[in-house]
């Protein structure tokens, strides 16, 4: 039986005791008692940090928060290598942090060397197993108990694979050249013979590594959420290209429609008139710019996340709105989602701008969910399985 019912109930034995010796043998005892933090109860979670070493600060990094840094200071547990903070969260909130230990503490505005702070003193929660990886970072994730699941799609049991296949491409378009490409195939696709649909993402470094695009779509296949489909994620280059490349950008455009989906449709067997697009952040602008320039030819498109308001390129952006509006024709499935942390004036507000404007639509089959997240890859990942089950739905939908 466990020792403490709550955090709580733990510093409250911790206060009463005079001695440090015996104050640590308590920390000793609550960690070898609760292996897995944070620490959850109702809608408050404690997130805690030890270790050997004497250490100046500790503070829970969490971007939520308002504040530069977005840190929220953990206190130092007297006479004990124990640091710990708690706060509340909404009951369904998936959020990624990190632990900054021995931060400076100053305002990241002012930092001159951002990425030599973060390797210095921004880590995973080490006693937190919940993380997402990428090729650069890594982060925790704080899972509610009412959030989405959160699951890693990979090491699902019993699923068939399909395949992912890399390829090089090159793009007068665009100007560049040796860019990859992968392209999933769905499970029995080399022995079907059967033409599938098509989806493009953005982003292909990360739909085909972190967000784990390919293993979301094995699972909804098997459960018959998903129809069978190629899925063909394109790498994007670093964020000041991305931004303009994907930002209203037509050669983007005539790259998608007279170099990408001719190289894919000679590789692979795909329905020509049953193809979607979709992305994540400014790729789902990228998409959404394709879709209204060519809703015949895309007809399902995915926006996660899209920045429609303030901030680079807004005069662009702003646009949106208005072009969904008066589109006389538009595709005949979309999804649209935005986090409930997003900054208000970039994601949040047009978000809710632009939903208003799709749901009066009746052109087109439209689905809009608000998520618990912030703007970030634990959020894009959460989204996904929903998003890919509505562009292409299956028979159980």
């Amino acid at each position: 039986m466990a020792r403490w019912e709550s955090f709580d109930a733990f510093l409250t034995e911790a206060g009463q005791v005079t001695s440090a010796t015996l104050r640590q043998s308590l920390v000793d005892q609550l960690l070898a008692e609760r292996a897995v933090w944070p620490w959850i109860t109702d809608n408050r979670a404690a997130f805690i940090f030890s270790d050997n070493d004497d250490h100046q600060s500790v503070a829970l990094n969490l971007d939520i928060i308002k504040a530069d840094p977005p840190f929220a200071p953990m206190t130092n547990l007297e006479g004990t290598r124990l640091w710990y903070v708690t706060r509340e969260f909404a009951p369904d909130d998936l959020l990624d942090y990190l632990l900054a230990v021995d931060d400076p503490m100053t305002p990241l505005a002012s930092e001159p060397d951002i990425a030599g702070r973060i390797a210095r003193h921004w880590r995973t929660d080490p006693r937190n197993p919940v993380t997402m990886q990428t090729s650069q970072t890594a982060v925790s994730v704080l899972r509610m108990t009412l959030a989405r699941p959160f699951p890693d799609w990979s090491a699902m049991p019993n699923v068939q694979r399909g395949r992912i296949h890399e390829h090089s491409l090159d793009s007068a378009q665009l100007g560049f050249a040796g860019r990859k490409v992968w392209v999933y195939t769905p499970p029995r696709y080399d022995t079907s013979g059967l033409a599938y649909p098509l989806l493009v993402l953005q982003d292909g470094q990360w739909t085909a590594g972190p967000l784990q695009v390919p293993y979301i779509a094995d699972a909804l296949i098997k459960h018959r959420r998903l129809q069978p489909l190629v899925i063909a994620m394109v790498q994007s280059r670093d964020q000041a290209e991305r931004n303009r490349e994907y930002a209203s950008n037509d050669n983007h455009v005539s790259f998608l429609l007279i170099e990408l989906l001719p190289f894919v449709q000679t590789q692979y067997r795909v329905d020509s008139n049953n193809i979607g697009v979709g992305g994540v952040a400014v790729g789902a602008v990228a998409a959404a710019h394709a879709a209204l320039k060519n809703p015949a030819v895309f007809s399902h498109l995915i926006m996660i996340s899209p920045p429609l308001g303030k901030g680079p390129e807004e005069v662009q952006l702003e646009q949106f709105t208005s072009r969904f509006e008066n589109a006389e024709l538009l595709p005949k499935r979309i999804f649209q989602s935005v986090g409930r942390y997003e900054a208000r004036s970039r994601f949040y507000k047009p978000a809710f701008a632009l939903r208003d404007i799709l749901q009066q639509r009746t052109d087109t089959a439209y689905r809009f969910v608000e998520t618990a997240s912030g703007h970030g890859l634990v959020g894009f990942r959460s989204i996904f399985p929903e998003a890919l089950s509505w562009a292409f739905p299956g028979e159980l939908q």
